[in-house]
């Protein structure tokens, strides 16, 4: 496990490690560059750098974690991907099914897998899945999404490379937006944003705007939150229209049941 400075969680735990590339969104994949960083630092998990590896020695450790967490699960991976097999995936499950102090937060671009394993896995309420959606050509994740058991179905909506117009909320609970960051990051416009929280507003879902990404696509160069000293930074800002959103569900009571 790991503390994490992702504004929407707390640690990171990571069963399985590696992936591969299959929409625009994963250009700049920041676990992939982080997994080179972490094989020269020989570290024995990351020796592969990002082949994917799944590592059953990590299935124990949320046993071990003695205050509630709330955490986000293969930071550094894909638990939908289509090389991990359902076996494992059902393992990982299992263990949070048994611990249900802890709110576990997971993420997926294979949204066709995760809706294929559906009905194999128990879906407790401690278990918040999501589907990153960056452009308009995969929106379908989110209807995979919405058609799975999750109590809590989110969407992240980062790296924002393009507009999201007329989105299909209906069912999910909660939308994270963010601009993407680091060298060659495609810029996020401030109309794209106020469309997404508006589209929220009119179906009262909950929205979390995470950051800019780059101080230059953020509109207000004197927005605050570009200080590494607030309370509120993020990479690039993170106001939005002179306001700070960060909404989140309520841990375990989720707006569908």
């Amino acid at each position: 496990m790991a503390q994490s400075n992702i504004e929407w969680t707390e640690m990171t735990w990571n069963p399985s490690t590696g992936c591969n590339k299959i929409s625009a969104g994963c250009k700049f994949c920041y676990a992939e560059i982080m997994s080179r960083r972490l094989k020269a630092m020989n570290m024995d998990k990351y020796r592969n750098g990002f082949t994917l590896a799944v590592h059953e020695d990590e299935l124990n450790t949320p046993y071990g974690w003695k205050k509630p967490k709330t955490v986000f699960v293969n930071s550094m991976s894909d638990l939908f991907h289509k090389d991990i097999p359902l076996s494992f995936i059902k393992k990982v499950f299992k263990v949070m099914n048994d611990t249900p102090q802890h709110t576990y937060q997971i993420l997926t671009k294979r949204g066709d897998i995760l809706l294929k394993h559906n009905k194999h896995l128990a879906w407790t309420k401690n278990i918040w899945m999501g589907v990153s959606v960056e452009n308009e050509k995969v929106v379908a994740r989110i209807d995979s999404l919405r058609q799975t058991n999750a109590y809590v179905k989110f969407l992240s909506l980062e790296p924002l490379i393009a507009p999201l117009n007329n989105l299909n909320l209906k069912n999910i609970n909660w939308v994270i937006v963010g601009g993407e960051s680091g060298h060659g990051a495609r810029p996020m416009k401030h109309e794209w944003v106020w469309d997404i929280k508006k589209q929220c507003d009119k179906a009262n879902i909950l929205f979390f705007f995470k950051q800019w990404g780059r101080p230059q696509f953020n509109t207000n160069p004197n927005d605050p939150t570009i200080d590494t000293e607030h309370k509120h930074h993020a990479k690039g800002g993170s106001m939005l229209n002179g306001k700070i959103y960060r909404e989140m569900p309520d841990k375990h009571v989720p707006a569908y049941a």
